[in-house]
């Protein structure tokens, strides 16, 4: 069924512009260059989003593949290579990471990709989307936009996913976990000058220059993190699972305070919602495809989302250009292709969040990382990016639990 002679019709719409929406429209363009896709997004760029701003060295090989000039993504940024973690009772490691990851505030990185976007020929137009509609002949937006697949890459609050969804259904077996968390940039804190030693364990002393996540018993699961961005300044903020108590924004900001003592004044704070993944709904047959937040996709063992946003982004768009040139359900495609990118990894992630309930797994976790490097590795890798958990690491769990 076509649309009238006033209606738009790009092949794709992808709805938002962050990196899972810039990661599907780059897939698309480079899955099939004769394709039109439009990118829309309620906001301009550069514009901010909360977030703790670490994205993981695997990311950047994710950009690679899509066809990103990543050096003028992370131009006069600063790597960091180490990382320390303290569990919630206590154990502390402080090791160099597998890699070294960028610590870019997001109004920084996402502009830069909506960029390279609109270089690349794909046009990002500034339009809020009020109303998807999937009927036979394939997926109205609004009153005048037609495309053969829409691309819901618009965050936690995703009116695409709500169309999926009416009248408050479900799109899964069971509601999604949610995390609320507090971001904003401060001096790095007090007392954490110093510069490290080689070893596992550190003074909090000696953690100048490294990311910092604190873990905590009480309201448990929650942490804080710091993660410098290179000029003096951190990203620093907290967050928590979600209970049946409400949890206020002075709450968030007391135990920031009580988990990194010596913090001076913060700028920039803002609050948001986590949609976790080991709640995310099931993907559906259809030409409505979801990624990233939308889509439930944010690590339920660290809270990271920029490493599942790029890469489910690219696994949407490239699903959503097969099905317009060669036929198939893109829903399908996007479920099949999703469970052999990231299948095994997020089952393991959501075996973690189901005991997250034991914070001993965690000290556990922690005293394997700083035994063995390697162990140390593998935990990075599955908290940041798509590892899993290895014999080595579970192996040093029971010898150290």
């Amino acid at each position: 069924m076509s649309g009238p002679a006033s209606t738009e019709q790009p092949d794709v719409i992808v709805v938002g512009a962050g990196p899972a929406g810039c990661a599907a429209a780059m897939a698309v363009a480079r899955t099939a260059p004769e394709l039109r896709v439009l990118v829309l997004d309620r906001a301009d760029f550069p514009r901010d989003k909360p977030c703790g701003d670490g994205i993981a060295h695997e990311v950047e090989a994710e950009l690679a593949a899509l066809g990103f000039d990543v050096p003028r993504v992370f131009a006069g940024t600063v790597p960091v290579a180490r990382l320390a973690l303290r569990s919630p009772n206590g154990v502390l490691v402080h090791r160099p990471m597998p890699e070294p990851v960028h610590v870019v505030p997001r109004q920084l990185f996402d502009a830069r990709l909506v960029r390279q976007v609109v270089e690349r020929g794909i046009e990002v137009r500034r339009q809020p989307v009020r109303a998807v509609r999937p009927d036979a002949g394939g997926v109205a937006v609004d009153a005048g936009l037609r495309a053969r697949v829409v691309i819901g890459a618009d965050g936690a609050e995703s009116v695409v996913r709500r169309s999926l969804a009416p009248s408050g259904r479900r799109l899964g077996p069971r509601p999604s976990p949610v995390a609320l968390a507090i971001r904003g940039y401060a001096a790095e804190p007090a007392g954490r000058a110093g510069s490290g030693g080689s070893g596992g364990s550190a003074d909090l002393a000696d953690l100048a220059g490294s990311q910092f996540i604190t873990m905590t018993e009480r309201h448990w699961p929650a942490y804080a993190w710091s993660f410098p961005i290179g000029d003096g300044r951190a990203n620093v903020g907290y967050g928590e699972l979600l209970g049946d108590r409400p949890l206020r924004r002075a709450d968030l900001l007391d135990r920031l305070h009580d988990l990194l003592p010596g913090l001076g004044g913060i700028d920039g704070l803002r609050a948001h919602r986590l949609p976790l993944s080991s709640g995310r709904p099931a993907i559906p047959d259809g030409p409505v495809l979801l990624a990233g937040d939308a889509q439930s996709m944010i690590n339920p063992f660290t809270g990271e989302g920029i490493f599942y946003a790029v890469v489910s982004g690219a696994l949407a768009g490239r699903a959503a250009a097969e099905a317009v040139t060669s036929g198939g359900d893109a829903g399908a495609r996007y479920r099949q292709a999703s469970r052999r990118r990231l299948g095994r990894h997020l089952a393991h992630t959501t075996a973690v969040a189901r005991l997250g309930g034991r914070p001993g797994l965690i000290d556990a976790g922690l005293r394997a990382a700083r035994a063995d490097q390697r162990a140390f590795d593998d935990l990075v890798r599955f908290g940041l990016a798509d590892g899993l958990l290895t014999g080595r690491l579970l192996r040093r769990l029971r010898f150290t639990g």
